[in-house]
């Protein structure tokens, strides 16, 4: 019940933020990315998963030069091993970037909650995901650990490469 707490009042924060601000989107300081994700199973996860291939999209408004917000979410197939049947993940989160220049090194986090599929008797729980990449204009191609808190305290844990593509609008 914390983390969920956590959550809600990270997203509450980050509408507050929001609200203080007038917000004029325009091709210069919004994107919507998509791309696709690579990751090896680490701990408890290596267990019952080989691999994990996935899909990542956001939505990003750039609310200063070097300082980013917006909601991402997308789907993680994680392959099954030694007979453990494949499951999925769904993140649900909001995400803060910091870009050091308008091409370069960035590091990020998302925070929210990872919805479980296929997997009895677990929803998800909390997740998390900080990342360190290098941006440009139209890619973004990052490294990342992935963590969900989920219940029966099963965690899932990975490491992993992405690569999104920015769409201006």
């Amino acid at each position: 019940m914390k983390k969920l707490f956590l959550v809600l009042g990270v997203f509450t924060a980050s509408f507050t933020f929001a609200q203080q601000k007038e917000i004029n989107v325009t091709k210069d300081n919004s994107w919507f990315k998509a791309g696709l994700t690579a990751g090896l199973p680490m701990g408890d996860t290596a267990d019952f998963s080989s691999f994990m291939l996935g899909a990542d999209v956001r939505g990003q408004y750039l609310v200063t030069p070097h300082f980013a917000i917006g909601v991402a979410s997308g789907y993680n197939h994680f392959f099954g091993k030694d007979g453990a049947d494949d499951f999925g993940l769904i993140p649900l989160a909001g995400f803060a970037r910091y870009y050091f220049q308008t091409e370069g090194v960035f590091v990020g986090a998302d925070l929210g909650y990872g919805f479980l599929t296929n997997v009895e008797n677990n929803s998800g729980g909390m997740y998390i995901n900080p990342q360190i990449g290098y941006h440009n204009k139209k890619w973004n191609i990052y490294g990342f650990y992935q963590h969900s808190f989920t219940e029966n305290k099963v965690d899932i844990q990975m490491v992993g490469v992405g690569a999104t593509y920015n769409i201006m609008f």
